[in-house]
């Protein structure tokens, strides 16, 4: 089974399939939302724990969040998705998976 996995953000939309013997299916997305509760930088080290991007990639995803009220920081298979989704919300940031 060939498997892809990649950050993106809603500037950088860029479409993947999983491909196995079964067939082809999409991939989730795991969607953060804007809140007027975390900072920044709250933000950008909770990405870095969940999608193991830089500090400063958590950063540019943060404020982007900010200015468009939301973006997507993941895309792969659901369980990767509801892990990733699972550690956003360890500080009550607000996720949505999307299949």
């Amino acid at each position: 089974m060939e498997k892809k996995k990649f950050y993106f953000s809603t500037q950088e939309k860029e479409e993947t399939l999983t491909i196995d013997s079964t067939g082809v299916t999409f991939p989730a997305r795991v969607i953060l939302f804007n809140d007027d509760v975390h900072t920044f930088e709250e933000v950008a080290l909770q990405l870095v724990k969940a999608i193991h991007c830089t500090y400063e990639r958590g950063l540019d995803i943060a404020w982007e969040v900010h200015t468009k009220g939301k973006a997507c920081v993941y895309e792969g298979d659901i369980g990767e998705c509801l892990r990733v989704s699972a550690i956003l919300e360890e500080i009550a940031l607000h996720t949505q998976i999307e299949t």
